[in-house]
């Protein structure tokens, strides 16, 4: 099998990016759909609720199925599906058939994580380095999606966001069938007995169970950084504006552009080695908030490191991940991906409640003790996992 062309490596990057970015299009402009709707804010934000819990949907119960389906066929479903959803949404007459295609939304858009394992098993001798890329244009397409969606409801209408959406879906989906080989299933038997297969990836593998902890840790920290950053910055000294505050995310793309990097180092057999250099980096972004506390240059430091050091071990521990079995790589990234954002959802969670109740002291002090948690993970896994670290 011929590795994968930088033309190919482009297309499932851009592909994954545009895939996911349709979770996060509804958060900015909730407020113009409420208008449209002639509802609350309220009940129209919960679209975006309902996108995350058709992705976390999608994402236990549709990825594992690339181990038993031809993944560039499940892919193609999934695209269609999407592009249907995003169609159902933009001509929704009301707020029911709103709420039902953005949990469809959600659930097809889960073909980036689809993607992903299929670029680990096409890759040859870069793996890191490929899945590396691919991520990036996930990052990317993340961040992307909340300026997209602004720009086009301030130009045009809220509907065009979905329509035009459904229009780069569709191009996409015929650059992947066009362009890329089938893959012959490896899993034979039932649907039942895959979801109970994906399971066992986790009491199979202790290197799995390891990087799945490494990664809610990670998720946790940046979760809570970014919801408490919000409450902290409409404060004392402050006084942001919301769209003031939002330009702090542009920072981020830090992390995008070093993921590749990182892919690098673990294809040259040393992610031990990036992942413990990821995690510290993590610890001192944080202790540069707690230093200085009231400064917006010390935010924006916090900002760039943190997401390089999430970002870098996110791709490390994915490259990693997908060394362990490629037969099985869809279920392996279901159960890390999984692990993933149940970390980030209790981040968030515990970290609003703390911060109500001692403010961003507080709430600086629970990453801090995430991010040494998760330093410690790794520093012990280099150890009991050395067999099992090797990417050779």
């Amino acid at each position: 099998m011929a590795s994968l062309t930088k033309t190919q490596v482009l297309i499932l990057a851009t592909t994954a990016g545009i895939a996911v970015a349709n979770v996060y299009y509804s958060q900015p402009i909730v407020n113009a759909i409420a208008l449209h709707f002639h509802t609350t804010a309220t009940k129209a934000g919960l679209i975006s609720v309902l996108s995350q819990i058709g992705y976390g949907i999608g994402l236990f119960l549709l990825t594992p199925v690339g181990d038993m389906v031809e993944r560039k066929k499940l892919i193609l479903y999934l695209q269609v599906g999407l592009v249907l959803s995003l169609l159902l949404v933009a001509f929704s007459p009301g707020l029911l058939i709103l709420y039902i295609g953005s949990l469809l939304i959600g659930i097809f858009s889960v073909v980036a994580q689809v993607i992903l394992p299929m670029a680990a098993t096409l890759a040859q001798g870069s793996r890191g380095k490929i899945v590396a890329q691919i991520f990036t244009g996930l990052l990317i397409g993340i961040l992307v999606a909340r300026v997209f969606s602004g720009l086009v409801t301030a130009y045009l209408s809220w509907q065009y966001v979905y329509l035009i959406s459904a229009a780069m879906v569709t191009g996409t989906a015929i650059l992947m069938q066009y362009d890329f080989p089938s893959i012959t299933a490896q899993y034979t038997g039932s649907y039942t007995g895959l979801l109970q297969s994906t399971i066992y990836q986790l009491k199979r593998f202790s290197l799995l169970r390891r990087t799945a902890l490494t990664g809610m840790l990670a998720f946790g920290t940046l979760s809570a950084f970014w919801v408490t950053l919000t409450f902290h910055l409409t404060d004392r000294p402050f006084h942001y504006s919301a769209s003031t505050i939002g330009m702090f995310g542009l920072l981020a793309a830090a992390g995008a552009l070093a993921a590749p990097l990182f892919g690098r180092l673990a294809d040259k057999g040393s992610p031990s080695r990036s992942l413990l250099f990821s995690t510290i980096l993590t610890l001192i972004s944080i202790l540069v908030l707690k230093v200085f506390p009231e400064s917006v240059a010390a935010i924006w430091v916090t900002v760039i490191l943190m997401d390089i050091g999430i970002q870098a071990t996110q791709v490390t521990n994915i490259a990693l991940i997908y060394s362990l079995d490629e037969k099985a790589n869809s279920r392996i990234n279901t159960i890390y991906m999984t692990s993933y954002f149940i970390g980030g959802a209790i981040g968030s969670f515990a970290a609003i409640q703390l911060f109500n109740k001692g403010g961003w002291d507080w709430s600086t002090s629970f990453m801090l003790v995430l991010a040494i948690l998760a330093i410690i993970n790794v520093a012990t896994m280099k150890h009991s996992n050395r067999k099992e670290v090797s990417l050779a």
